[in-house]
């Protein structure tokens, strides 16, 4: 399927608009293109228990799994400088939407192209 790198960029940025990022002050966004052509969004939310935070990338594709889609064909992930997913958010990249596309941009839409592979070279499993 082709899809419009700009667009799903644009929802990345969208979903971070929306982020609950008190203590980080990190907001990120992160948008699913699911292989039937659907857009879930995902946005960090952050608790007073640290770890018990959800990355935007796992938010947008645990809702996507939850809503039964199972395919996918890129995410893109908002920050303010273009940083990219955490080891964990890899790890779920890895095993859900396998070597697909990621877009990685900033708040102003500047953004490079990767795939989860690059990302994570030696997944486990």
């Amino acid at each position: 399927m082709n899809y419009n790198e700009k667009e799903l960029i644009n929802q990345a940025i969208l979903a971070q608009k929306d982020a609950i990022s008190p203590f980080s002050n990190y907001p990120v966004g992160a948008a699913l293109l699911t292989e039937c052509g659907q857009i879930i969004r995902g946005f960090n939310i952050e608790s007073k228990a640290y770890p018990t935070t959800l990355c935007a990338e796992r938010v947008a594709i645990f809702s996507a799994l939850a809503q039964g889609y199972r395919s996918f064909i890129a995410i893109a992930v908002a920050t303010s400088d273009k940083g990219t997913p955490c080891g964990g958010c890899r790890q779920i990249m890895h095993e859900y939407i396998g070597n697909a596309p990621v877009l990685i941009s900033d708040s102003d839409k500047n953004y490079f192209k990767t795939t989860v592979s690059d990302l994570l070279p030696t997944p486990f499993g």
